[in-house]
Formats: C-alpha cells, structure tokens, sequence
C-alpha cells in the first residue's frame, strides 16, 4: 500500500475525486487503483475564506508498488507501514488477575490479559452500563443521587458520560489497537482517522459493553456493585483485595493487581494511602464550564463556511499563560453539548460536559480552569488536594442553594462582579436545575482574578468569544487527579510487588486513549514476568 500525505481536499469530495487526485499523484491509470482508505483529516480554517480538509489517504494498487514509488520523486508519497498490535502470547498464570475499575484502563488492561488466556476478574464498584443510565437519567431529573453509581462510578468510567473524545495525536503504538477494538465493539469507524475524533455519549454505552462482552467470552470475569475496600499486602508483595460486593464481604488471593479506580474514588485512595501504598501531590486545575450558542462558535470558527454540513459543530480549544504565574485553558470541550452534574458524593456539586454523536444541541459548552500550585493546597498531605476539591464541591453546593442545582453567572456579570439577575440569550442546559450565584462565591480569589484575566486575553484570540449572555456553570473540580500513586520502572507501586496503580485515577493518563493505554501496558507488564 501507498501513503499519500499533505492533501488538500475541498469539503465537497468524494471517492472518486480522492481517486484521481491519487492516480495523478502516483502517475498511474485509473484502473490501477484497487482501494482508498482515509489514514487521517483534519480541517484547516487558518484562511475563513478557504476552508478545506487536510488528508492522508492510503492506496492498494495493482502490480510493483516499489516500482511506482521509484519513478515519484516526491516527499509526501511513501510505502504505507501499517503498524498491528501483535496478538497476546498465552499465558498461564499462577493466579487469576484482578483488575480493580472498569473505566477505559481497567478495560484493557483486562481485554489483554483475556486475549492473553489469563483468564482475569475485572472489579466494577458501579453497576453496569446500561442500569448506570439509568441511575444517572434519574439523578438528573430529580437530583436523587445513588453515591454508588453515577456519572463517575460505573461501566465505563466517568468518560462514559464526557463525549467520548480520543486525543488521537497520543504518541503509542498501542493506540490503534484501542482504537480498533473501539470500532470492533461498535464506535463510529471514523475515529480510525478523524483528527477531532469522538464517540459520542449515545454510543458509549453499546462500545463499552461490546469490550466487557469480548472479555467475558475469552475466559474473564465481570462483576458489579464490587467496591473494593482494602488491598491486601504481605511482605512487600500484594496478596489480594477485599471488596463489598452487593452488601456482602468478600476476598479474592491473587498476586497481581491492576488498581485502576479512575479519578474519583477517593475512599479507594484513603484505603491504600492507610495500607502504606505511596502517593504524592500532583498538578490539577479548577474552575468553571463555560456555555456559548453553538452557531455563535461555529461563525467564529467557520466564517461564511459555518453550517457546513461537512464541517460539523466547531470547537476549539485556547490556552493562557498570566503575569502571576497561572495557566488557564479549556479543556473537555463539547459542540451541541450540555454541561451535566456530575458529583460522586453527597451535598456536593462538580459539573462535566457532554455531547452525544450527532453533537446537535443548541449550546457548546467546555471547562474554563485554572491551575492549581503546592502553596494553594497549604499541606503536604497527599491527598490535600482531594480534600481542596470537596471543599469547592461543597461551596458550590451551597452557592446552588441544594438539591444539586448548580450556581449560574452571566459572563458580563462575572467580569463586572455583579450577581446575574436575568438569563440573556444563553440558557442553561445543566439539570436537575440552577440558581443565581456569583462564581466569587465558591471559588478563591486567586481562581477567579485568574479566570477574568484569561477571559479578556481569549476574547482577543477569538474576537466574539467574550459574549456577555455566556453562562458560566460552576464548579468544575475534577478534570484530572490531583494525586499520583508512585509507581516504579516495572510500573508495580514503589515497594510493593505485584500491585499496579493505573490510568487517570491513579495519575498516569489525561483521557480515554492514554488511560487505555496505559492499562494495556500494565497488562503487559503482568504477562511479561
């Protein structure tokens, strides 16, 4: 096959044109061409006036490949070099596996040790995804929250319910092969070469449940409303997990143990801090969603192009550096999306954000945060930040006045620092519902000067961004975890054989494709011994 790269293919194409571009760049007959495959397309709209996609496309053509290659004295044609996961050796271990999480790194790193014959138990203190639906449906519409399950606890992770984005640019081999057991359980066959890849959260669900199917019929174990409690450790070495599983105490031995509980569990972190398991500090970032008209981002994007078909909802995606020191960014960005509650644990409040596939609603919508240093933490404690985060979860709360509505501000209000009174042209899709409360209010000084600074700087970037009816929700506290579980070079937790701390949770991944990732390679690493 043959990799032709830096294309410039109007909105408009089809295969027949990407055909003939490919006959004339490769100085063949038409009929010379078997195949076209997108490798990748991004969108460029550096130029308003001309926005077009950038491409590579892969070509199968008949006859001597190399000799068509040695006649082109041209950079950008090539011999295509597809790289396979290769398949997991069996491997027969002394005890079966436990995998504690079943977000995308617990998924994996049990998908590749099923592959592998190691037949694994695969721990979910959530319920599956499909009754997880429906807990969260409920906890939205009537603000009764299951501390159990919801948006962070379950099948799936707390990216079941944030869109689905894959940031494809992930420098690992192994991301094609998550990539391509995504597509295989069910994702959008796009995601193999769309720069801005997403699922969607109305197809998450049926992927997320095709990956635990395939586990099931390789030999693993799934079980549900499985919280773990304790782990279990002898000699340095780890020996096993006790978990409440559907209210009763239960133990499993096994000497290795992939501890990927995801970003939220913070009693899980408690436990295994009290068991000895070393953790430190780690940078993190809070803030606010902000919420825009979706056609108001697509013309500042797109210009005359906005509504184009082909184009989609547009994004983007802005980063600030301040004089004091701080960084502000968006993050999570949502086209056609709405901003969801998305707390864990009671009289608390942290928002989210998600767009389902078609990404049609009126509203987009993405995080607004500002880092957070050492010094705003005020303890060396490992878990300082976890206790920082409930403590802007609760104020937020309050500032909602209760019963998970979450505090609203109009962004002109915000800068001025004046309570909003009245909706303008932006209205809120967060639920169960939302109350006036002035962002001051539950965030510090030093977030919010930050916040209204960056703002102004990202008005400029994007002339029209800085509306005054944007609505800023708040409080976005859980972007990623702000501790990391010290893991050494054998990716086991330092001092503790056995026991692999993995993915976001556990601070070694910011998304859905790097916590794959990073649970295939801890699989990987148990195989190996």
């Amino acid at each position: 096959m043959i990799k032709i790269t830096d294309l410039k293919i109007p909105l408009t194409y089809d295969l027949e044109m990407l055909e003939d571009i490919a006959a004339k760049r490769l100085r063949i007959e038409h009929s010379r061409i078997e195949s076209i495959s997108i490798a990748k397309r991004s969108v460029n709209s550096r130029d308003k006036q001309d926005i077009y996609f950038d491409m590579t496309i892969v070509v199968c053509v008949s006859g001597d490949e190399n000799e068509i290659l040695s006649l082109i004295w041209d950079k950008s044609v090539s011999k295509e070099i597809e790289l396979f996961y290769p398949m997991s050796k069996e491997k027969k271990l002394k005890e079966r596996p436990v995998v504690v999480g079943c977000g995308p790194a617990g998924l994996f790193a049990a998908l590749i040790l099923a592959e592998a014959g190691a037949k694994p138990i695969l721990l979910e203190r959530g319920l599956d995804v499909d009754s997880r639906r429906q807990k969260v449906l409920k906890f939205w519409q009537t603000g009764i929250l299951d501390t159990g399950t919801n948006v962070q606890f379950g099948e799936g992770g707390a990216g079941t319910f944030s869109d689905g984005k894959l940031k494809i640019g992930y420098k690992d081999f192994r991301k094609m092969k998550v990539l391509r057991e995504f597509v295989e359980a069910g994702a959008p066959p796009e995601i193999m070469y769309l720069s801005k890849p997403h699922i969607g959260t109305d197809r998450l669900h049926k992927t997320v449940k095709g990956i635990r199917e395939k586990i099931i019929s390789l030999g693993g174990e799934v079980r549900f409303n499985a919280n773990v409690k304790e782990t279990l450790l002898k000699d340095g070495h780890v020996t096993g997990v006790r978990f409440l599983e559907n209210g009763e105490n239960t133990e499993i031995y096994t000497d290795n143990v992939v501890m990927a509980i995801g970003h939220s569990s913070r009693d899980t972190l408690e436990s295994l801090l009290l068991s000895g398991v070393h953790m430190e500090q780690k940078p993190f970032a809070m803030g606010v969603r902000i919420e825009h008209p979706q056609q108001m981002i697509d013309k500042i994007q797109y210009g005359a192009f906005a509504g184009n078909p082909a184009l989609g909802a547009a994004d983007y995606r802005m980063v600030v550096h301040l004089q004091n020191g701080r960084g502000v960014y968006t993050f999570c960005m949502c086209p056609g999306g709405t901003v969801v509650a998305a707390t864990s644990e009671e009289n608390r409040i942290t928002t989210n954000g998600m767009s389902e596939f078609a990404r049609a609603g009126r509203n987009a919508n993405t995080a607004l945060l500002v880092t957070i240093e050492k010094k705003d933490l005020g303890s060396d404690d490992p878990l300082a930040g976890v206790m920082f985060q409930r403590r802007i979860e609760a104020a937020a709360f309050s500032a909602g006045g209760g019963g998970y509505k979450a505090p609203v501000q109009r962004l002109e209000d915000f800068l001025h620092k004046r309570k909003t009174t009245a909706f303008g042209e932006v209205l809120p899709t967060y639920l169960p519902g939302t109350e006036f409360s002035e962002v001051d209010s539950y965030l510090p000084d030093y977030i919010t000067n930050s916040l209204r600074q960056a703002i102004i700087e990202m008005g400029e970037w994007m002339p029209g961004w800085a509306y005054p009816d944007a609505l800023l929700t708040g409080a976005e506290t859980r972007s990623s975890s702000p501790v990391r579980i010290t893991r050494g070079d054998s990716f086991e937790a330092l001092g503790i054989k056995g026991l692999y701390p993995c993915g976001e949770g556990a601070g070694y991944a910011g998304g859905i494709i790097s916590a794959a990732v990073d649970g295939v390679i801890c699989a990987e690493q148990i195989l190996s011994k």
